[in-house]
């Protein structure tokens, strides 16, 4: 198994105790080189409306409702 499909098996059982440096790599893979704005990474995504993903490190860790709209935003581009 890769290392994205382990870190997004991990952040689906706890979205709570995921790193920063695993959600970013995970947008990374999925989304392509972020754009910094002050303490957050934003990611665009290729559908219209609202096509962002934005994370933020909190004391080394991704804040847990941030992973799960990148877990949401993943599964709307594998399924869409």
């Amino acid at each position: 198994m890769g290392q994205v499909e382990k870190t997004l098996r991990e952040a689906r059982a706890n979205p709570a105790n995921i790193r920063f440096s695993d959600l970013r790599k995970l947008c990374e893979y999925y989304f392509g080189s972020p754009r910094q704005s002050g303490s957050h990474l934003v990611f665009k995504t290729p559908w219209p409306g609202d096509p962002r993903v934005n994370i933020q490190e909190y004391h080394g860790k991704a804040k847990p409702y941030q992973v799960k709209q990148v877990l949401a935003a993943i599964d709307k581009l594998n399924n869409g």
